[in-house]
Order: structure tokens, then sequence, then C-alpha cells
């Protein structure tokens, strides 16, 4: 195993510009998320010269953002923030589905390394779990992992 070559990321995001896509569904939940994005970002070098937000309705309308964004070309990677809590509807099922299958279609489609911080939860109470309490903090992980796609894909180039 010595002698096989290994590529990986880093976790330096001095040189790269990042854009946050963010829903204002479930605000409470999602500021949070984007704050955590935020501080990672800049923990890893991040200028907030080079640290963007675009806001969206819900995470239903993500996809069409991601990817417009993707297209442009001005990020050099993509967090996608957002919270889908489940109700007594199939409403969830529809919305997270469409939602993560769109953001990945999108970075696929142009080359694009975007971080998933999109919560699927059952309950209010697992949320906020997972927006920085006893479960992490979600943008935060999803800060992690754009900035080590963004490294990967440029030593891949």
């Amino acid at each position: 195993m010595d002698k096989i070559k290994t590529i990986e990321g880093d976790l330096l995001a001095r040189d790269a510009h990042f854009i946050i896509v963010a829903s204002r569904f479930n605000d409470f939940i999602v500021e949070s998320l984007i704050k955590g994005a935020v501080s990672c970002l800049r923990r890893h070098g991040a200028s907030d010269a080079h640290i963007e937000i675009v806001r969206v309705p819900g995470a239903y309308e993500m996809p069409l953002a991601v990817d417009k964004v993707a297209a442009t070309r001005r990020a050099d990677g993509i967090i996608a923030l957002g919270a889908v809590i489940r109700g007594a509807t199939p409403h969830f099922d529809f919305v997270a589905g469409e939602c993560t299958r769109g953001v990945a279609a999108a970075g696929i489609r142009h080359g694009v390394p975007v971080g998933l911080g999109v919560l699927t939860v059952d309950t209010i109470e697992q949320a906020i779990e997972r927006a920085g309490t006893k479960a992490g903090n979600k943008g935060e992980e999803a800060a992690l992992a754009a900035i080590e796609m963004v490294s990967l894909l440029r030593r891949l180039a």
C-alpha cells in the first residue's frame, strides 16, 4: 500500500470563493447552519470577500439557485443549507427528495463541488441538535466537505 499514489484534498480555503445557498424556510434553524458554515470557512482561511450568501424561499427552490450559481462559475464551491422537517403529509418526501437530487445534479452538471447541509429530519428537536448542539453543526460539515472537494478537484485537473 505504501507505493500506491493517493490524491486527496486539504482543508485550506484561502484562495477559493464560496457561495452559500440557504433557505429562508425554517430560518430559525438555517441561521445556525449559516453561522457554522461561515465560521468554518473563516477558520480555514477564506476571507469575507470570498464568501457570498444567496437566499431562496425554501429547500424546493434550492436546486435552481445552485444550478444558476454553478453555471456562472463565480464559485469554486457551493454550500447548500436548509431544513426540511417532516410533517403529517407526504410533502416532506417530495421536497427533501427533489432538493437533494437537484442540488447533486447541479454540482455534477457544472463540475462545481456542492457541500450538502440540508437537514432532513423528523422533528424540530432533531433539527436543533444538528444545527449546533448535540449532533454538531451540519452547516460546518457541509463547508468542510466543500473546502476539501475544491482542493481535490484542483489537484485532479
